[in-house]
């Protein structure tokens, strides 16, 4: 015994030698004491690992194959117009290649039964289609082939599920508006399709020439012109894209690059990986808590031994080095292992359906995802290692000769707790700068934070409850109330631990009741049966007294429809506007538009600001959605400048209303007073409720 006095006496407390050689002979036990420890610390790692691997894999393939989802390198979307021949010259002269395709929707119908009827996502393409990647189909065949005139008869390619739909096989001929098409082979790959990945219906390809003789080519009819380019090598698309908008200020068309092939999919996919990211902190949290217990288990079997190290002169420093260097080596193994699973997974997961995926994803291991995930689990490991660990340094000699409570129930010292404060900071500050909504994650720190707050609180009334409830007759129940608030009692973690867990279960089935609620129950009870689109202006009183002539038919409404986007915000620029995230949706794209003499002409009530007169003539105005009013940071009197149809139109907001679009009911977020669209090319929309 003195010896070992004499060996452990003159060494310094900062001998981390010393330290590891103590703590690697403690550690040849076997790692069976950690089996909580590493489960809790594995199962969040892999979780952060695996969603950030996941996402880069997707988001990988959408940068990688950029220019073949877009079909080009840059695409430009006119709504209901063409371009103009000057553009259409400068587009030519300044491109390689060039192509040009109409999307629509449309109906169609076997060309010798009116019983059956399905509408398409209509495609009319010309000869350079596509100019990036290939168009496949089943049977292949060129595409003067499979396009062409024959016999007075146009040829088309359909997704399989038309065919289906229809009852239909290759050869056989269905209606399009004024002409037939003969279906003669099967959509197998679009290459760009993934670019509009929102559809109402199967695809129906065909060439432009085929479209302009349907007669669906009319003023005011829901067109989409796309223009495809692909530039010469080396031009960079940014630059030209501000030489295009420097070109034509005023064309009004959206220009998107291969970095914005598929925002529909890449803002989807951020969204999802917000979400599951903060699954998986919130799981690796729980786990933490699992840690501490686990680690002050451990320690707890450890006080004879920490008590002989002191009995021998061992320094406090010198037994907290030698657990922690344990923790270190035991945590780093469990982030080991959790990024071999984390990143694994993602792997075997997109080698099964990667196929399936609307983008070919990259498949790998990627090192930012993986490295976060990785300092998320090493100050997880020693945040919670902290306390158990700062109160094992304060074991005292005398616990070898007896027992002690007092050393459970002590906090630790200060520079201890001040430890786990920062870790706790760098937790929170890495969730903050990892995230892609970094106001989102403020919210979701403070309701950890405060989460953990309150059932700690709770915790503490449980305790004092129990110490004031004295029951008189039953051992059994005396003993009990003694274990919940005796010193050293595991309640507080008992209690943070399955309120945090249970929380997390509770927050994900009132997500999940409240998305089918919203569904399912807070419909209207009278919800429209049917939808009508592209209601040509020559249509209109055949189609009325069509509907009115229907047994069964409820309240019917028709307005007109036309499209325009929104282009300065009280004269900024939208790209400079400040606009909150809940309403970026309004700026992204052209926007339905429709004009109202009569405040009963629309579904939602004026909340602010007066409707117009009836008979109102005069500068433009517009009565906007008060959602938007709040994410654009307008009200009354501001301006909104809209183009439509190639022309810019400043309108004044003079009233905002509040839209409940779960209504089901025509309403429109921008509606403009009477004199301004009238003369425009638009068609009509109409809803009608059954009885």
């Amino acid at each position: 015994m003195e010896r070992s006095s004499t060996a452990l006496m003159p060494l310094p407390m900062g001998d981390l030698a010393l330290s590891w050689r103590l703590a690697r002979r403690d550690l040849r036990g076997g790692f069976g004491r950690f089996r909580i420890f590493l489960a809790c610390l594995i199962l969040g790692v892999a979780a952060i690992t695996a969603v950030g691997n996941l996402s880069e894999s997707v988001l990988g393939g959408l940068r990688a194959d950029g220019q073949k989802l877009l079909g080009g390198d840059i695409d430009l979307r006119l709504m209901q117009r063409p371009a103009a021949p000057e553009q259409l010259s400068y587009l030519k002269a300044e491109a390689q290649g060039f192509s040009e395709s109409i999307t629509l929707r449309a109906m169609v119908r076997p060309a010798e039964s009116r019983e059956r009827r399905a509408m398409v996502e209509l495609k009319a393409i010309d000869s350079a289609y596509p100019l990036v990647g290939q168009l496949e189909t089943e049977p292949p065949a060129p595409g003067a082939d499979l396009f062409a005139l024959r016999d007075g008869i146009w040829g088309a390619i359909a997704d399989p599920n038309l065919l289906t739909r229809l009852n239909l096989k290759l050869g056989d001929r269905i209606k399009l508006g004024d002409i037939n098409l003969e279906i003669r082979s099967l959509i197998q790959i679009e290459p760009d399709r993934v670019a509009s990945v929102f559809s109402l219906g199967p695809r129906l390809m065909v060439h432009l020439d085929a479209l302009n003789a349907s007669g669906l080519v009319q003023p005011g009819s829901q067109l989409r012109y796309h223009y495809k380019l692909t530039l010469p090598a080396g031009t960079n698309s940014k630059s030209w894209q501000q030489s295009l908008s420097d070109t034509f200020p005023k064309a009004g068309w959206r220009v998107r690059t291969p970095e914005e092939a598929a925002p529909g999919i890449k803002r989807f996919l951020e969204r999802m990986t917000l979400f599951l990211s903060f699954t998986g902190l919130t799981v690796l949290l729980v786990g933490g808590l699992g840690i501490t217990g686990a680690v002050r288990s451990y320690l707890d079997t450890k006080t004879e031994t920490i008590a002989t190290f002191k009995c021998l002169g061992a320094p406090g420093r010198l037994v907290f080095n030698i657990y922690m260097m344990q923790i270190l080596v035991i945590g780093s193994i469990g982030i080991a292992a959790g990024l071999l699973l984390g990143g694994g997974a993602p792997v075997v997961l997109l080698e099964m359906v990667g196929s399936q995926l609307p983008v070919r994803p990259v498949i790998g291991v990627f090192a930012i995802p993986t490295a976060i995930a990785a300092v998320f689990g090493f100050l997880a490991t020693v945040t919670f290692a902290l306390w158990p660990l700062g109160r094992a340094r304060d074991v005292s000699a005398a616990q070898l000769f007896r027992f002690s409570l007092d050393t459970r129930s002590r906090r630790p010292r200060k520079v201890y707790m001040l430890a786990m404060t920062v870790g706790i900071f760098l937790l929170a500050l890495c969730t903050y700068a990892t995230s892609s909504d970094r106001y989102f994650s403020l919210w979701f720190i403070a309701g950890v934070l405060l989460t953990l707050l309150f059932l700690r609180f709770g915790a503490y009334l449980v305790m004092q409850a129990a110490r004031k409830w004295k029951p008189k007759s039953n051992a059994l129940w005396r003993l009990v109330q003694t274990n919940l608030h005796r010193p050293g009692t595991p309640t507080p973690n008992i209690v943070v631990s399955l309120g945090l867990g249970l929380s997390v279960l509770v927050a994900i089935g009132l997500i999940e009741g409240n998305l089918s609620r919203q569904i399912s129950e807070r419909l209207p009870e009278q919800a429209p049966a049917f939808f009508f689109l592209d209601i040509q202006p020559d249509q209109v009183t055949a189609f009325d007294k069509a509907v009115t002539s229907v047994e069964g038919t409820g309240d019917y409404k028709r307005v007109p429809s036309l499209r325009g986007r929104i282009v300065a915000i009280n004269g900024t620029p939208v790209e400079e506007a400040n606009v909150a995230p809940e309403s970026q949706w309004a700026i992204r794209g052209d926007r339905a538009l429709t004009y109202a003499a009569l405040k009963e002409d629309v579904a939602s009530d004026v909340t602010e600001g007066e409707w117009w007169p009836a008979t109102y003539s005069g500068p433009p105005l517009i009565s906007l959605d008060a959602g938007l009013a709040r994410g654009f940071k307008v009200g009354l009197g501001v301006s909104l400048t809209l183009n439509v149809l190639g022309r810019e139109i400043t309108a004044r907001i003079t009233s905002l209303r509040e839209i409940d679009w779960r209504s089901l009911q025509f309403d429109f977020a921008i509606v403009f007073a009477p004199g301004v669209l009238e003369g425009a090319p638009h068609s009509h929309i109409a809803a009608i409720e059954s009885t």
